[in-house]
């Protein structure tokens, strides 16, 4: 048949030989799916062996027949900037396999010339030799005068609406797409985050403004009129509390810096806002791009340092009327603590903390999709997500089998400089999180061992690099703090253990992410209803949350709550307020409900 096809028509049109090679694993779904698509009744063979079809249909070429189509997209799926229409606009994305643009992120890493000001030198967790920039730290006088000018700015700022806030938050998106190729360099030198993932954070600090702005307009643009007897009448708003205090990590140093504040002002409150120690010149990029789009100095304030010298003094400080807080569990638990011994009002704290998050894997889950889903979760960004996966659980049937795929995969990652496109994943964040995560390696109790390390690239000695492990353990209570790093812990589970494996994993304490992968409808639904986690995700990754489609959140040892990027976020951030006005009463009450009507005489 290819001979003649070939003979016939290979001048003009390609010819090739097509035939699937594998054993029976890989050849039988392959077989189940070519069955469902050439036995529908809009396949080439149903309508090949269909006498009232005109072979020149079935033979017609495909993208001609799109060319001449008067409607190429389909009505019912919504362009990428329209997704979230019409409550806000998406994200703007950039093709990072164009040429094009490569070539241009190229020369925006040609700029040499270091950011900011100030006598202390960052630099890039890459490469020890590069100075990205200099900055400075708050003194105890910038943190007084900070605080008593947000708590003098609140009421005015708070009165102004929730339109006006919203339209700011809406302006500081614009800008911050304006500005991708600074905030670009910033992500990859200072923070260490490949191209993708320096890219997924811009848009997710986008998103964090513009959500929040509609959610501004949803909760505070009017009150709420409720119901009541004759005679009177109830209403019910939300009012921003005073003067938040925002405390950022260092693996999100743009999104979650961004959505902190975002909040915070979206309800009406003024932010002093301290970042990560190892990531200020991205705050202050970022803090820069807010003022830009409007929000008063006097609103927001960027107070850089540590979390003892700034840190312990904003939450202690009894001008704060709130924190929010994305970090470790013991330092949430620090905070806490420090809020309940002040003098004064019980304050909100609102806290995303740390993980020893899950997947779980039976028999009945794809192989290659499993691997493909955990190397995504355990070893990009260089494992340093809130969200990313710490151990995997795997029926002990298909461990072998999984675990020389994992190997496999974990042996052509690219390990290095974030500069070069080619990187997989970047560095450490700094020395101390190095040691930690070498220590935990170097020093295996019994009953666990190394599996498998992938090999560093060339140049990694200039920085913090630490290859991907995989490690086997016997027990999940080895695991008594969250390693935060590229390392991922697999145990196995006995057949019929499914039930016992995800009491386990539910026992550990933590709730941030857990995943499932399997084929059977009644095990997700059963880990869906009983796994006490914020965000749980079947057969697929357990990172990547995106703001408004899967709010972000933990609990337990895991976080506060309410979920970031989720509709009950922004009321944490505010205080509550019901008008009752009783409408029978004679004189000036009853004018109230008037105020907006012009007197009938005309006066005052």
């Amino acid at each position: 048949l290819y001979e003649y096809a070939a003979s016939h028509y290979g001048q003009s049109i390609p010819v090739r030989i097509y035939a699937p090679v594998g054993g029976h694993e890989d050849l039988l779904p392959y077989l189940v799916r070519r069955l469902l698509e050439n036995g529908a009744n809009s396949s080439f063979v149903a309508g090949f062996l269909r006498d009232d079809v005109a072979i020149e249909s079935i033979v017609a070429d495909p993208v001609e027949i799109l060319k001449s189509a008067q409607i190429k997209r389909h009505p019912g799926i919504a362009r990428p900037a329209d997704l979230y229409a019409p409550d806000r606009l998406n994200s703007k994305g950039h093709d990072l396999s164009d040429a094009d643009f490569i070539a241009h992120l190229a020369e925006v890493l040609e700029d040499t010339k270091p950011f900011g000001s100030g006598s202390i030198p960052i630099l890039s967790p890459a490469d020890h030799q590069l100075v990205v920039g200099y900055h400075d730290l708050a003194t105890a006088e910038q943190i007084d005068r900070s605080l008593d000018r947000a708590r003098s700015a609140f009421p005015a700022f708070d009165a102004a609406g929730s339109g006006v806030r919203a339209q700011l938050l809406e302006r500081t998106a614009e800008l911050i797409e304006a500005q991708t190729d600074t905030l670009f360099r910033l992500l990859v030198l200072e923070a260490g985050k490949t191209w993708a993932d320096a890219l997924s954070e811009i848009r997710e600090a986008v998103d964090f403004c513009r959500y929040y702005a509609h959610e501004a307009r949803r909760h505070f643009e009017a009150p709420v009129i409720l119901p009541g007897p004759v005679g009177e009448a109830n209403s019910w708003r939300l009012a921003g509390r005073g003067v938040f205090a925002t405390i950022s990590p260092w693996n999100f140093p743009l999104a979650i810096f961004t959505g902190q504040i975002a909040a915070a002002l979206a309800a009406g409150n003024t932010v002093v806002a301290k970042p990560a120690e190892q990531t200020p010149l991205i705050a202050s990029a970022a803090i820069a791009l807010f003022h830009g789009a409007g929000v008063p100095a006097d609103v927001l304030h960027l107070l850089p340092g540590s979390g003892i010298s700034v840190g312990e003094s904003l939450v202690r400080d009894p001008r704060i009327n709130g924190v929010v807080f994305t970090g470790s569990t013991a330092t949430a638990q620090k905070i806490n603590r420090q809020l309940a011994d002040r003098v004064g009002p019980i304050l909100p704290l609102i806290a995303e903390t740390g993980g020893q998050n899950a997947i779980i894997v039976d028999s009945t889950a794809l192989l290659e999709q499993v691997t493909d889903d955990v190397m995504a979760s355990a070893f990009l960004s260089a494992g340093q997500r809130c969200s990313a996966a710490r151990i995997i659980c795997v029926q002990d049937d298909i461990a072998p089998a999984l675990i020389e795929l994992i190997k496999g995969a974990m042996d052509v990652l690219m390990i290095g400089d974030p500069r070069d496109f080619a990187t997989d994943v970047g560095p450490i964040i700094d020395q101390a999180a190095l040691i930690r995560i070498r220590s935990h390696i170097d020093q295996l109790p019994a009953g666990c061992k190394l599996l498998h390390q992938a090999s560093l690239g060339e140049n990694c000695d200039r920085g913090t690099f630490i290859a991907p492990t995989l490690i086997e353990i016997d027990r999940l209570d080895r695991l008594t703090t969250e390693i935060f790093g590229p390392v991922l812990h697999l145990i196995r589970y006995d057949t019929k253990a499914f039930d016992d494996m995800v009491a386990c994993v539910a026992a550990m304490g933590y709730g941030l992410t857990f995943g499932l992968h399997s084929r059977l409808e009644l095990r997700a639904n059963q880990v869906e209803t009983y796994m006490p986690v914020g965000n749980i995700y079947i057969n697929r990754s357990i990172t990547g949350a995106v703001v408004g489609t899967q709010p972000f959140g933990g609990q337990g040892l895991s976080g506060t709550g309410p979920k970031a990027g989720g509709p009950h976020y922004l009321p944490r951030f505010a205080t509550e307020r019901t008008v009752t006005i009783n409408t029978a009463a004679q004189g000036g009450n009853a004018t109230l409900l008037l105020l907006d009507e012009p007197p009938p005489d005309g006066g005052n």
